[in-house]
């Protein structure tokens, strides 16, 4: 696990309501975090979902699509050196 020491310039009233909603501990300062993190993934998935939607892509043949895995079954053993 990694230490994580910020220094923030915040203004006071920030502080005290962030203080008084026990937002300023670590539980609650990971949560943030990771709640944070993932609506930015959730965001990139709506982005390329919607991106798919307007432009769809083309059918794949069964051919296609076991060219693409044996290709990615490939490039594994040659990434893992078997």
């Amino acid at each position: 696990m990694t230490t994580l020491e910020i220094k923030l310039n915040l203004p006071d009233e920030l502080v005290r309501e962030a203080r008084a909603a026990g937002l300023l501990v670590p539980n609650a300062l990971e949560r943030l975090v990771r709640e944070e993190l993932r609506s930015r993934r959730l965001g990139r998935f709506d982005e390329a979902r919607e991106a798919l939607l307007r432009d769809p892509l083309a059918p794949m043949t069964a051919a296609e699509i076991q060219a693409e895995i044996d290709a990615y079954r490939a490039e594994s053993r040659r990434a893992a050196g078997t």
